[in-house]
Order: structure tokens, then C-alpha cells, then sequence
């Protein structure tokens, strides 16, 4: 089925409208039916356009039936919810997602020499717009760990002065940079690092009109680490990417903030909290829900505070 037979949009409308706006549209990663619901309530609540994001290790975890099954199940208002492969590492698995439905696709070819990106990221367009599916590539190397698909020891900022040939060349949709942003819940060594808005201001000059996308651009709020370890879990020394510097970098263009580990402490927060206060517990409707929730919250929290996409559709 064409992504369009789902009431699906496409992230080139919503991010061409956001970069007109001048807000972001929240990519949230989902893993199964309670972390789609929460996000879509979310988006419901607060009217917002969104971006379901579903992972290729996300992707071989649900399976293409029932992942499709719950997009055909779900809720939310034709052409305002994007389904999106995010960090598709091989024309296969992008094509895979087209051809399931999936409304956009990026191609992660940030590991590979550079002209062997552009021949793989335009081949990956070339195939996605026959189906008028948007494409979404990158640019420089971000560090850090997301899952065993996502990975990188090293950080590589993207060059500003070869990003408008990679445009042209690729004929992508939208641009994932690297300024400083990293993947999982350990994104900076202290609260006073920064993002490079230096970078930033020199890619806008040279491609003005291509919406950008920040990945690894989760906040890691702390109350959410504070509650892990309150309720018997071990993490330290998590720093994410402050909400003033998220909200300075969507004034600069961009148009797409990738966010999951939020979602992932949000999720662990609450089963924990939920499990150590109710010590007869057993069925996990209960501590499900409790969680779902506490994600929704989050979510909304992120889209009116950081994204400023509420109120957009």
C-alpha cells in the first residue's frame, strides 16, 4: 500500500511549512503500540504535527505486519503524521520501508566516503520520489550509541562548504547535520558544552532553503535519571542537550529534532516507580499504561517548550 492510503504525510510538506513557521516538527522514535500511543496522544493533545520515527533494529523488532497493522489501527488527522525510517543504513532497507508504506526514509550514509554517500543517497531518492516518499540524508558523524544499528565512537561536524553540491547532487529533501548533538543519554562530558551554532550559520548560508534536521537532540531530563536511580537503577554522569540551546538551533533552520532517549527515560521511569510502589503488581496493562502516560507528558512538554510546533495543524 502507498503511504497515502494511510492518511500519511510526507516530512517534505511538514518540514517546508515548518521552515516557513519557524518551529520543528518532533521526530519521536516509537517501539511498540504503547510508545506509538503516547506519542499520537501527544500530538492529538497539543494539535502538532509529528513524526512517528521507527529505527531499522525498531523496524526487525515489530515486524513489517504488525508495525503497518498499528499505523492502520492508530488515530490522528489524515496529513499531519509523517511515518518515517530513521538511520537506514542500505538502499535495501530504505526501499523496504517505501515500499511498505512508510512516507519517508533516511538514508545514513554518514559512515561512508563521501562519494560513495552521494551515489547511495541519490540512488535511495531516485527510487523514493517515483513514490513521492521524501528523503532525508546525512551529513558528518555523530557520536555515541542509539541501539546495534546506530553507533560511533568518533564526531565528525559537518563541512559547510560542501553541503550545497551534496544537496544538489543527492536531490535530498532534508539535510541531518552534525553540530554537537550525539546519540543515547550521554551527549556532552559537562552541562557547559555547546552546540556549534558556528557551523550551523555557515550551512544556512549555503543551502537557505533546505530544511535541516538535528539527531541526537534529546534533553535527557533529569528528574527522569533521578527516578531511575531512586527506584533501584544505576545511571550517572547523563548530560543531554539543553532545551535554550534545541529552541536557538530551530530558529537557525532547523526543521526536524530527532528525540528518543527522553522517551526511553520516561518509559523506564515510570515502570520502575510504578513496580516498586505496587509490589503485588503483576499484570503489565497496569505499569504499561503508567508509562505510556508519563511519555505522553514528556512529549507534550517537548512539542509547546522546545519545538513551538503546537497549535500548527
Amino acid at each position: 500500500m502507498h503511504y497515502s492510503d494511510y492518511g500519511l504525510a510526507n516530512t517534505k510538506q511538514l518540514l517546508t511549512r515548518a521552515l516557513r513557521g519557524g518551529y520543528a516538527v518532533p521526530a519521536f522514535n516509537f517501539y511498540n503500540m504503547e510508545t506509538l500511543s503516547a506519542i499520537l496522544n501527544a500530538a492529538q493533545i497539543t494539535h502538532s504535527p509529528i513524526i512517528l520515527a521507527v529505527s531499522e533494529s525498531a523496524l526487525n523488532y515489530m515486524g513489517d505486519d504488525i508495525l503497518m497493522g498499528m499505523i492502520r489501527g492508530a488515530k490522528y488527522k489524515k496529513n499531519t503524521v509523517a511515518l518515517h525510517l530513521d538511520h537506514g543504513h542500505s538502499f535495501e532497507i530504505c526501499k523496504r520501508a517505501i515500499d511498505m508504506g512508510f512516507s519517508s526514509v533516511m538514508f545514513d550514509g554518514s559512515a561512508l566516503k563521501l562519494a560513495e554517500n552521494i551515489k547511495t543517497s541519490r540512488r535511495v531518492a531516485d527510487y523514493a520520489h517515483k513514490f513521492d516518499v521524501s528523503v532525508e540524508t546525512e551529513l558528518g558523524v555523530l557520536a555515541g550509541i542509539e541501539d546495534e544499528n546506530t553507533n560511533s565512537d568518533t564526531h565528525l561536524y559537518t563541512n559547510p562548504d560542501i553541503v550545497h553540491d551534496f544537496v544538489q547532487k543527492t536531490r535530498t529533501d532534508s539535510l541531518a547535520v552534525a553540530i554537537g548533538t550525539s546519540h543515547g543519554a550521554y551527549k556532552r562530558k559537562n552541562p557547559s558544552e555547546s552546540l556549534r551554532f558556528d557551523i550551523l550559520q555557515r550551512i544556512v548560508k549555503n543551502i537557505p532553503n533546505t530544511p535541516l534536521v538535528l539527531h541526537g537532540a534529546s534533553s535527557i531530563p533529569q528528574k527522569y535519571i533521578k527516578n531511575i536511580n531512586k527506584f533501584g537503577g544505576d545511571i550517572q554522569n547523563a548530560y543531554g542537550i539543553p532545551p535554550s540551546q534545541i529552541r536557538r538551533a530551530i530558529s537557525m533552520h532547523i526543521t526536524k529534532v530527532n528525540v528518543d532517549s527522553d522517551s526511553r527515560l520516561a518509559f523506564t521511569s515510570a515502570i520502575r516507580e510504578y513496580l516498586s510502589k505496587h509490589i503485588n503488581a503483576f499484570n503489565p496493562r497496569d505499569y504499561l499504561l503508567f508509562a505510556q502516560n508519563e511519555i505522553t507528558q514528556n512529549c507534550i512538554n517537548e512539542i509547546q517548550n522546545i519545538m513551538g510546533s503546537g497549535y500548527k495543524i
